[in-house]
């Protein structure tokens, strides 16, 4: 019975399949910003000029904003753990396919990296999806133990990055301000390169900004996502991720959503507040947010839990089943943003402000996961999940 048909015949499996489905559209109403405008600032490069913008920019940082990760982290883990047991029922190795996985996880993301998105996720998934096998024979309490801290260490990245920030500020202000107009001055060249260069042009510009990117992203992205890895092990490990009538999820939508959306509304007016995105005062709103968003983050799972568990629907069987290929309206969604906001397309890089770009990003997520959901009537899994799945089993099924 494939994934997908034991969601339609077991509504307690619909839960996994939904939150996929929720996490991968908050990814691409928060990852738009970085298709329209440099990934340093987004959209205070000019794409705040109205009171709409600046709602709308709000609402994705209070709602979305490392949640919608931390949901697609969450479910990885959890995905590792189905493999587990998919390769135990059938009596096949893991270990050996579960790393040619994760080494077609990273080509993957090479592609994606080359054709549509610096910020691609994937290329660290695939290598702190190394560091989760060895995790895979732990207990659920020791996993919940390792997930928890992991995401503190994020936290406390987080927090030195806005204390060095405000170091900076307080006592080397003309140093910084030298540092932000040196960072200034690139954003002329980005303009001309992804709003009106060429498909090549923007291949090169992408790798050349990329590790850059990943020396200030993967400090701060690389132990949270390896902490929900961990917790979204230890949910499928616990039967927990599977039950959504169980107790964990009633407090979830009860305690730690109001909890989380708390925090993260702060954070969120901490950071609309900030003169500048590269400022002590934006880094401490993105550490708050990450304290907020793995409370919201479960909160939002418990809520999902409760339609799980509430008596079958036609949309909720359809966004389930599109939900079975997030792989690939991860990917869909980056080459149509590209299409979007690259001179080799549309060339509105630049030219859209935040309102626009949010609003641009959701049908491009409904639509994907529409497109997907039909597919799957036809297909076993989506076309990116078959290509992997093609190269983790070298050909075979």
């Amino acid at each position: 019975m494939s994934h997908i048909e034991q969601s339609q015949s077991a509504e307690r499996h619909v839960l996994p399949d939904l939150v996929r489905a929720f996490a991968v559209i908050g990814i691409v109403l928060v990852n738009v910003a970085y298709f329209a405008y440099p990934g340093e600032v987004t959209y205070h490069d000019g794409g705040l000029k109205t009171g709409l913008d600046h709602a709308a920019y709000f609402g994705v940082n209070a709602l979305f904003l490392f949640k919608a990760y931390t949901l697609f982290s969450f479910m990885f883990g959890a995905g590792l753990a189905y493999q587990m047991m998919s390769a135990e029922r059938r009596g096949i190795p893991f270990g050996r396919r579960y790393f040619r996985r994760m080494l077609g996880l990273l080509l993957l993301g090479i592609a994606h990296v080359s054709v549509a998105f610096m910020g691609d996720i994937l290329i660290v998934y695939a290598v702190l999806g190394c560091l989760l096998f060895l995790f895979r024979n732990k207990t659920v309490k020791s996993l919940m133990r390792w997930g928890i801290a992991f995401v503190i260490i994020q936290v406390l990245i987080s927090l030195l990055l806005a204390a060095a920030f405000y170091a900076g500020e307080t006592f080397s202000p003309e140093e910084m301000a030298a540092s932000f107009d040196q960072m200034h001055q690139a954003f002329p060249h980005y303009h001309e390169v992804f709003g009106s260069g060429s498909f090549m042009e923007t291949v090169i510009e992408r790798w050349a900004g990329w590790g850059g990117f990943l020396i200030f992203a993967l400090p701060i992205q690389g132990p949270g996502v390896l902490g929900f890895f961990l917790m979204g092990l230890a949910a499928v490990k616990s039967g927990v991720i599977s039950n959504a009538e169980a107790p964990l999820w009633r407090k979830a939508r009860l305690v730690y959503l109001p909890f989380g959306l708390m925090i993260s509304l702060l954070a969120a007016y901490v950071i609309f507040t900030s003169e500048n995105a590269m400022s002590a005062k934006a880094m401490l709103g993105m550490s708050l947010i990450l304290i907020g968003s793995p409370f919201a983050s479960i909160g939002y799972i418990g809520f999902l839990a409760k339609w799980a568990a509430a008596p079958k629907s036609a949309l909720k069987t359809f966004l389930a089943r599109g939900g079975t290929a997030t792989l690939s309206i991860y990917l869909l969604q980056s080459l149509i943003l590209a299409w979007v906001f690259n001179g080799y397309g549309l060339g509105l890089y630049g030219k859209i402000g935040a309102a626009g770009c949010i609003g641009i990003a959701l049908i491009t997520g409904l639509v994907t996961l529409i497109a997907m959901s039909l597919w799957r009537v036809q297909f076993a899994r989506g076309p990116f999940e078959m290509i992997l799945r093609r190269f983790t089993y070298w050909g075979r099924h």
